[in-house]
């Protein structure tokens, strides 16, 4: 149900690739909520992915960009504000890839030219992101910048490899960043470490399912879905969340907070009985 949280917003939000993109759920999400925006993509995933059926869904302009150039970056920042008539009021960033992922490279054989890429796309492009729009002075003040992160900033996964560190920087800017532009423009920073969620990168994970089903059996309300995200983002896009800044909000059903649960439990139990 809509409630015109974000009427007379206008952003930019970046990484829609298909249906099953969070990206795709906040555009959606923001559209009922009366925002207007730009959607963005690298030009590759943008050939990969459907984004033309989305623009025409939200009635969204696109502006291609390569998160990691800072010259294509101040096109999106000076094209989106020419296109909504002003400067902006959220951005998300939904950005992540790592060639070392893709190629199924185990932590311990990391091709390092994949993982400076990796840091670069996931990680460098936010600041830069945030960098061009301080330079530009591009954002209104009480702005919100967003960025979706994963427990696995925190915590060590297996076959996440260096997209753990790129999420643990992409977090340590979201401080940093948002301490610097709260005191230049109030503009809030901040990340959504997101529970495991069925996406197209996500699915790409050696063990995904196996990432996914442990969560859901250890959160007390299971994993959140992609809608929720969307949910959760609108509400941080919104004048509702002001002064939340400079934070790693958990949207992942209490799996960051649980230590172990009935159903893990019971699993373990039948696991352990089927051995002896």
């Amino acid at each position: 149900m809509a409630n015109n949280l974000l009427a007379g917003k206008v952003g930019i939000i970046s990484g829609a690739l298909n249906d099953q993109s969070i990206a795709w759920k906040v555009a959606q999400r923001a559209h009922a909520e009366g925002a207007r925006f730009v959607l963005t993509n690298a030009p590759l995933a943008m050939r990969m992915g459907e984004i033309n059926k989305l623009s025409e869904e939200c009635n969204a302009p696109i502006i291609p960009a390569d998160a990691t150039s800072t010259e294509e970056l101040e096109a999106l920042f000076s094209g989106a504000q020419d296109k909504l008539g002003g400067k902006i009021d959220f951005v998300l960033h939904s950005i992540g890839m790592s060639a070392n992922i893709r190629k199924k490279k185990h932590y311990g054989e990391l091709d390092y030219k994949f993982f400076n890429q990796t840091i670069d796309v996931s990680a460098l492009s936010f600041h830069k992101m945030m960098a061009v729009a301080e330079k530009l002075d591009a954002m209104n003040e009480w702005g919100s910048i967003v960025a979706l992160s994963y427990i696995a900033a925190q915590r060590a996964f297996l076959d996440y490899t260096d997209m753990t560190q790129a999420k643990a920087m992409l977090e340590s800017i979201a401080r940093s960043y948002g301490q610097r532009f709260g005191k230049l423009k109030k503009v809030r920073v901040n990340t959504v470490s997101q529970s495991p969620t069925k996406t197209t990168a996500g699915t790409g994970i050696t063990g995904f399912d196996a990432f996914y089903n442990f969560a859901d059996m250890m959160s007390p309300l299971g994993n959140a879905p992609a809608e929720a995200c969307a949910d959760y983002c609108i509400s941080l896009f919104s004048d509702l969340t002001r002064y939340v800044t400079m934070q790693n909000l958990m949207h992942d059903g209490g799996f960051s907070t649980t230590g172990i649960s009935a159903e893990m439990v019971d699993v373990l139990t039948k696991v352990s009985g089927m051995q002896e």
